[in-house]
């Protein structure tokens, strides 16, 4: 039908217009062109999912000044040759050699550094699995940060637990650094913009402490050995002199240029939140609530919403929390005509998958059914993404290189 033509127009349009205005190339330029790195050495060390747009544009900047560098982003990201860096694809959303290895290389970088030297930080979403090395074995690492992404946990919580095992993270790597000065620019992914939170705060003191780290532990019931939950208690840095950050690109951006879009559209539009932090399911169904009282209306409207949700895993299926909190929506919205709900990770990648996220509207529900799968029992076993595959309504946008948070909109058309 035309309507739901246009719908997806008008999705698109959104997806992409926003998407580009968080691209973090031109702001780190511009903070650059500016920033005094002293006479000493220059080391650039770029870490996380935009890492190699963010080291591309300080190249651009510091060419003639830069001593080293390297890398670090996620495997299958799109990355060339930058003279001088050495480029590490790691492994997300779980760590793997890889990351320890980028540890590993970038601690190297910086060992006998002098106070006339510079450490140019260029950190982003991801960091946190990127760029790791624990203080424990991998393997109990790696099951402890299992537990808590199949948990439901939120992205503080984990990131907590993640610091407090770490020889880089809860600003380690600033101490290590240390006499230099460690200039940071920050991409947030983080609600709120806690920058000690984004990538697990490497460069960040930190304002976390050994007791919550454990109480997050207990709360979810992981069982740890008593020599573990005496490294978990050991306190991160609490102060760091020799550090400066400053933020280029965040969710405000992204809900911005969707609601400046949306409006040349045609759309009224409501920014419901900004820190939208709850079970991607609830989150889904709450947005169907909103479609069902407000589709009668005369009105085009687009409800805005930027954060992240959580997926607690239940099942065995693919999936990411956007899909998931489609799939979701889409049960609610089913048989409603003008209506069109997306839900897409800024960074292209939503979850262990390949989609950004899920686009449904009234008849997304219909054509899962068509392909003999029952919604109902795919969102129970954690398979939205074999779900909208199935219905055409995955969102593919590639690696995006930025990462600021998940867009979520609601469009409906009278």
């Amino acid at each position: 039908m035309a309507g739901e033509h246009d719908l997806k127009k008008d999705a698109a349009k959104i997806i992409r217009e926003s998407i580009s205005s968080a691209l973090p190339g031109r702001n780190v330029r511009e903070l650059l062109f500016q920033a005094d790195v002293g006479s000493g050495k220059l080391i650039v060390i770029a870490v996380g999912k935009a890492a190699y747009k963010m080291a591309e544009a300080a190249y651009d900047v510091l060419r003639n000044r830069i001593t080293a560098g390297l890398v670090v982003t996620k495997e299958g990201s799109e990355v060339g040759e930058l003279p001088g860096f050495r480029v590490i694809l790691a492994g997300h959303p779980y760590s793997n050699q890889a990351s320890y290895d980028a540890a590993d290389a970038a601690i190297e970088m910086v060992k006998d550094l002098t106070r006339e030297d510079h450490v140019l930080f260029l950190l982003s979403g991801g960091a946190s699995s990127l760029f790791e090395k624990p203080m424990i074995s991998p393997e109990t690492y790696h099951f402890i940060n299992d537990k808590l992404l199949a948990s439901g946990a939120n992205i503080n919580e984990i990131n907590t637990v993640r610091k407090h095992l770490s020889y880089v993270k809860g600003g380690r790597f600033a101490k290590i650094c240390e006499p230099a000065v460690v200039n940071t620019i920050l991409l947030s992914d983080v609600i709120g913009n806690d920058i000690s939170m984004v990538g697990s705060g490497p460069t960040v003191q930190d304002k976390s402490t050994g007791e919550e780290a454990f109480s997050i532990i207990e709360k979810y019931r992981i069982r740890v050995p008593a020599d573990v939950i005496q490294i978990l208690m050991q306190e991160t840095p609490k102060t760091l002199r020799n550090v400066t950050h400053e933020v280029i690109g965040d969710i405000q951006l992204l809900i911005s240029k969707a609601k400046q879009c949306a409006e040349s559209l045609g759309y009224q539009t409501v920014v419901l939140t900004d820190s939208l932090d709850c079970e991607a399911k609830e989150a889904g169904r709450f947005m169907a609530s909103v479609a069902r009282t407000f589709s009668p209306l005369k009105e085009s409207i687009a409800f805005i919403l930027g954060g992240e949700t959580t997926v607690h895993i239940q099942g065995n299926g693919k999936g990411g929390r956007n899909q998931e909190m489609a799939l979701s929506c889409a049960r609610g919205i089913a048989g409603l005509p003008n209506v069109l709900f997306f839900s897409v990770g800024s960074d292209g990648t939503d979850g262990p998958t390949d989609a950004a996220g899920g686009i449904v509207d009234g008849e997304t529900v219909e054509r899962i059914r068509k392909c003999g799968m029952d919604p109902y029992k795919m969102l129970e076993n954690n398979d939205a993404y074999h779900a909208l595959k199935s219905a055409g309504a995955l969102v593919m946008t590639g690696a995006t290189g930025t990462n600021v948070n998940d867009l979520t909109v609601l469009l409906i058309r009278p």
